[in-house]
């Protein structure tokens, strides 16, 4: 399990070539495995004329649900606004009697 620990530095790595048929076989049973684990199953489409496969989501997954707060009605906003106070303009309006 942990032979990479004991090996010596500079020893090659064997790299495994994956065929085409493997890459295939591993991608169907990834995205079976996926399919399976949903409640909501998506809805799979084949394209015969182009081979590419493309699935309709639900709108939220499940992990997805768990995860993010509850959406909020646009019309209410969870932070109530303050009136902010109105700007001191007695002096600029003293001045202004000033100039006059």
């Amino acid at each position: 399990m942990f032979k990479f620990l004991f090996r010596k530095r500079g020893d090659e790595i064997e790299a495994k070539v994956e065929t085409q048929r493997e890459a295939f076989e591993r991608v169907i049973d990834e995205l079976n495995d996926l399919i399976g684990r949903q409640a909501n199953k998506p809805k799979v489409t084949v394209d015969p004329a182009s081979g590419h496969i493309s699935l309709a989501l639900p709108g939220q997954l499940q992990d997805e649900a768990l995860s993010l707060p509850a959406p909020e009605d646009e019309g209410e906003s969870p932070i109530e606004e303050e009136p902010s106070p109105e700007p001191d303009t007695s002096e600029t309006d003293e001045k202004a009697e000033k100039a006059a």
